[in-house]
């Protein structure tokens, strides 16, 4: 079962007008991580979470489903 945090990943990631590549490159992750948390076959550290949160400009409740 896919979870709200792979879908809003993707889903901002898109709004931006990046791929997977370009993230990973600007936040310093492996282009592995961002697919396989878009994928929902591995979940994000917290320290990795607070770094997506704030490129996204979102709250990390946002990131993992907790607000809409």
């Amino acid at each position: 079962m896919k979870s709200i945090f792979c879908e809003r990943l993707k889903e901002l990631r898109k709004e931006k007008g990046i791929g997977q590549v370009e993230l990973a490159k600007a936040l310093n992750f492996s282009k592995g991580s961002i697919s396989l948390w878009e994928n929902g076959l591995r979940e994000p550290k917290l320290s990795s979470l607070i770094v997506l949160a704030k490129y996204f400009g979102v709250s990390i409740d946002y990131l993992a489903g907790v607000e809409n």
